[in-house]
């Protein structure tokens, strides 16, 4: 996890000294004792800084164990900064969060450096599944994922959107599993990818800034509880603090991937719009539907009910 704070120095010069001190490893020992003394599982790893004019933005990054860990970030780095203002007493800490973290927001930082977790998954799907399935072929999947997700998305200045629908399959499962849903901002950051693998497709995502824990927030209420419970993945792990987080954040971008070739398949297959009229319609449009009773009519009034 990241925290991003803004200070601010009497000159440009000083500001310039703090960021070449802070830059230098062994006082990069001093910060992170500091850092590390808050909590029994945040531990800083690294430090990344940045200048202008006389402000600094300095984003912190640690690990957190199994939890998604923001306020142990924002205790860490309160305390870093009062042993980094000891050295340089004019240091104005502004905000302890100046926006270079970057949470809730899209930002370029997110997906250049990561955030919180870095996660990869991949399927094999033979060509027979994407003809008899998924209703369409290796080829055009390949084409449209290139002129929709790889070309469309810069088109558009999407920062880290090349993919389909992943936030729809973050956010869902964001809120069954007690996570903050605002943070699928950055955690929703995904590349799609697929290629020819023979005659079959391979696929894959990746998402650089997954912002997932299974301890705090709304992880203990009881619905969500046991949605983790479900996942085997519920509280900390106690053998290696850390292991639940990481296991959810590959469940989250497996499903990603399952949603991802569910909807580029429609797309390519030009199902879209008949699949949402079928299982997307309000309760007036199945009353509807009843009062026409055709064969399709009624399998998908018996499919509502």
């Amino acid at each position: 996890m990241t925290r991003g704070p803004v200070v601010r120095f009497s000159s440009v010069t000083t500001g310039i000294k703090a960021k070449v001190w802070m830059d230098n490893p062994e006082k990069f020992k001093i910060i992170k004792s500091a850092f590390d003394s808050t909590s029994r599982f945040a531990r800083l790893t690294k430090l990344l800084v940045r200048i202008a004019g006389r402000y600094l933005f300095i984003r912190f990054t640690a690990s957190t164990g199994d939890a998604m860990g923001m306020n142990m970030l924002s205790k860490g780095t309160e305390k870093s900064l009062k042993v980094i203002g000891g050295y340089f007493p004019d240091m104005e800490v502004l905000s302890l969060s100046g926006n270079f973290c970057s949470d809730k927001k899209p930002a370029a930082v997110n997906r250049v450096e990561g955030c919180e977790k870095y996660v990869v998954s991949k399927a094999i799907v033979p060509s027979k599944i994407v003809t008899e399935v998924l209703k369409t072929t290796v080829a055009a999947l390949i084409d449209v994922n290139i002129s929709k997700n790889l070309m469309g998305s810069p088109i558009a200045g999407s920062i880290g959107g090349n993919n389909a629908n992943a936030a729809n399959i973050v956010t869902a499962v964001y809120i069954a599993t007690g996570q903050d849903p605002a943070q699928n901002v950055a955690s929703s950051n995904c590349m799609t990818l697929m290629e020819a693998f023979g005659e079959d497709l391979y696929v894959s995502c990746t998402m650089p800034s997954v912002e997932i824990g299974t301890v705090g927030g709304g992880t203990s209420l009881p619905g969500q509880s046991a949605c983790l419970e479900m996942l085997g993945v519920r509280g900390a792990n106690s053998l290696t603090p850390g292991t639940n987080a990481k296991r959810l954040a590959r469940i989250l971008c497996a499903t990603v991937l399952a949603g991802e070739l569910s909807l580029m398949s429609a797309l390519t297959a030009g199902h879209l719009v008949k699949r949402h009229m079928i299982h997307n319609r309000s309760a007036p449009f199945i009353q509807n539907l009843e009062s026409e009773p055709s064969e399709s009519n009624r399998l998908f009034t018996h499919c509502v009910s």
